[in-house]
């Protein structure tokens, strides 16, 4: 069976994800997981993506039409800028490590893990809700999907906050910590165009359904919608944003002499004041 528009976006995904799979592992081999910061979320977001794919291009090719393929798939989709905004949190986080590779500000970090989790799960209860309800109109869903979004834009509102903040401390910053630094900026403006796709795509329909348009007052947003919006818009607002972000940190995580940055614990010099434990 031929795949349309959706499925050939799909198989793309899947050709375009495959390989940084294993560049992720690479990295994490490089890191290992106890220091393995975002690198671990990159792989689950890679991993996420090639799933999410499969599921898609299956729905495509299964007939009749299998409508829980579609469902796992842009569930998938939806729930994938979790792990891409935790990702980014973990490498700003390692960024706070001391020379020995003591981790710092875990409460504050960790919080943030939270607040990024709890939106996943918003997301996925939201999904979950629409799709067993026999009225998705009249479901709590929408809300939940609603609510996760906008915590996901809080949670990309702080990253950006704290990589200005890591700005104005750029000479406490470890060498190669400084051109990661870099990295996470450049990649900073595509993950905003990524989290506003997501918001437009969100408001853009009051139910989560691979057929159904929006029969509120956000038709101006349906060319946003993720089931039934312009494919152009998705490629580029999510798509190419998604893969832009993966290829700046897989380069810098297999280029940057990371664990360079630590010194023994006993060689800890003013120029790293920033970087000493804290709880």
């Amino acid at each position: 069976m031929a795949l349309n528009t959706q499925g050939i976006l799909a198989a793309v995904t899947i050709a375009m994800y495959v390989p940084f799979l294993l560049v992720s592992l690479k990295v994490i081999s490089k890191y290992g997981i106890s220091r393995g910061d975002g690198w671990v979320l990159l792989l689950v977001f890679c991993l996420i993506r090639v799933l999410g794919g499969c599921l898609l291009v299956a729905a495509e090719d299964i007939t009749p039409p299998n409508t829980s393929l579609y469902i796992g798939g842009y569930a998938l989709e939806a729930s994938g800028l979790s792990p891409l905004l935790l990702c980014t949190l973990g490498l700003l986080h390692s960024i706070f490590r001391t020379p020995d590779g003591f981790p710092v500000y875990q409460r504050p970090f960790r919080l943030l893990q939270i607040l990024g989790t709890v939106a996943l799960i918003l997301t996925i209860v939201g999904i979950s809700d629409e799709v067993g309800s026999s009225s998705s109109s009249d479901s709590q869903g929408n809300t939940y999907r609603r609510v996760g979004v906008i915590l996901f834009a809080a949670l990309y509102i702080i990253l950006v906050g704290i990589c200005i903040h890591l700005w104005t401390q750029i000479r406490f910053v470890m060498r190669y910590r400084k051109q990661l630094l870099k990295a996470i900026s450049v990649a900073l403006p595509f993950l905003a165009v990524r989290t506003l796709y997501s918001i437009l795509s969100t408001f853009s329909s009051s139910s989560f359904s691979t057929t159904s348009t929006s029969t509120t007052s956000t038709n101006d947003l349906s060319k946003f919608n993720l089931f039934t919006g312009e494919w152009q818009i998705y490629l580029v607002m999510d798509m190419l944003m998604e893969y832009a972000i993966v290829i700046i940190y897989c380069v810098a995580g297999i280029v940057l002499p990371l664990n360079e940055d630590y010194k023994s614990p006993d060689s800890y010099q003013d120029e790293y004041a920033m970087n000493r434990p804290q709880y």
